[in-house]
């Protein structure tokens, strides 16, 4: 195999999701679920001491502890604290750079736990299909729990209970929301909290395909025969679950599935696995390789014919058609026992063969739901004499 890599100075190629990063030169940013921690941190510690630290520190998930400065502050003896956070995104695009995230806890009474409440500018669960339930605020699960592992922490070190409502607000959300697809998902009243590292990957298409080309030519120096395109973090650690795969294995693809087919087609390994959420591989299965959702979008009109070829009633079809979300249209085809995941997982694999053109490369499909749990695989295939249609169902 051809080399394109760098080697470091131990005498073993740097590549993975870091490195990837690292080489397209953009500086990472904090997502709204970090900005929210930082937050919390800081109310509830001035609830506790009466005084706000400035700079706050948190841990996120992968280990990483930054420090926030404070553009908001005030406490009430008695009742609550507020502190807020202006969001950083780094390099990345993100529609929500700049905006002041804040978030105000007011203890509760002993046993009460841990109480979310949507603020100005966060928006509330209308709609079914989403990782949350229909009326609860738009602040999704890896946040949540990042919030409350700080509470447990500060509650720890200041003698607190940990009972606590938290209410985190983002100045002008709801006009930012407008610029999002909230809306259309039945998120109202706002923006979401988001982040399962805490950590904004920024994306300039060039540089992050350049970044994709040389994971790939890492993979190949370090003599690695198996690969996996993942669309991000959860997806990376499914694949390291499932096959034990090195870090220099690993492809932070993104949103940009057709960079690694093609890529790989030049450039091929032994095997390629792509992994990533059931909703975004729905996209590459009806054939979209830019998988950002300003680009493409679920086709459940696909799904539905998808999922009646698998064994759905005409009923069971057009709920489909009509569902909110891919995952609302994936939990309907599950309760009815029709396989809809391995259905998008093959139907993906597919396209990944068509493009790959006849390239001598083993590939594998997994779907996973926002959790890494395994929702959908297709079995291996190999490229054959004749191209699985490009076209959709």
């Amino acid at each position: 195999m051809s080399s394109g890599a760098n080697v470091d100075t131990n005498g073993g190629a740097e590549g993975g999701r870091a490195a990837q990063l690292k080489h397209t030169g953009l500086r990472p940013g904090w997502t709204t679920g970090a900005c929210a921690t930082a937050a919390t941190t800081a109310a509830y510690t001035a609830l506790l001491t009466g005084e706000f630290p400035d700079p706050v520190a948190i841990t996120l998930p992968k280990g990483q502890t930054p420090s926030f400065a404070l553009a908001a502050e005030e406490l009430r003896a008695g009742r609550d604290a507020m502190a807020g956070i202006v969001k950083d995104a780094g390099d990345d695009p993100d529609v929500t750079h700049g905006a002041l995230v804040r978030a105000t806890v007011r203890a509760l009474p002993p046993g009460s736990g841990v109480v979310f409440r949507a603020g100005p500018g966060v928006g509330t669960v209308t709609r079914p299909g989403l990782p949350l339930e229909v009326g609860e605020p738009a602040i999704n699960p890896v946040p949540r729990q990042l919030m409350r592992e700080h509470v447990a922490r500060v509650a720890a070190a200041h003698g607190g209970t940990g009972d606590v409502e938290i209410t985190v607000s983002i100045d002008h959300g709801e006009e930012i929301a407008r610029s999002t697809w909230n809306p259309r998902l039945g998120i109202l009243g706002g923006l979401s909290v988001l982040g399962t590292t805490g950590v904004v990957v920024p994306y300039s298409c060039s540089a992050w395909i350049d970044s994709i080309r040389r994971g790939v030519d890492v993979a190949r120096a370090a003599g690695r025969t198996h690969v996996a395109g993942c669309t991000g973090s959860t997806s990376e650690k499914t694949v390291v679950r499932e096959y034990g795969l090195a870090e220099d294995a690993l492809l932070d693809m993104g949103d940009f599935a057709g960079a690694v087919l093609k890529y790989v087609r030049r450039h091929p390994v032994d095997r390629l696995t792509v992994c990533g959420g059931f909703a975004k591989l729905s996209k590459l299965a009806a054939g979209h390789l830019d998988l950002h959702s300003a680009r493409s979008q679920v086709d459940k009109g696909f799904l539905a014919e998808l999922a009646r070829r698998g064994g759905a009633s005409d009923d069971l079809a057009a709920r489909v058609a009509e569902a909110n979300t891919g995952l609302a249209a994936l939990q309907l085809c599950a309760a009815a026992g029709v396989p809809l995941g391995d259905l998008v997982a093959t139907k993906a694999r597919d396209q990944a063969l068509h493009v790959l053109r006849g390239a001598p490369v083993t590939v594998d499909v997994i779907c996973i739901d926002r959790s890494g749990n395994v929702v959908g695989r297709s079995a291996e295939a190999s490229p054959s004499g004749a191209e699985p249609s490009p076209s959709g169902a």
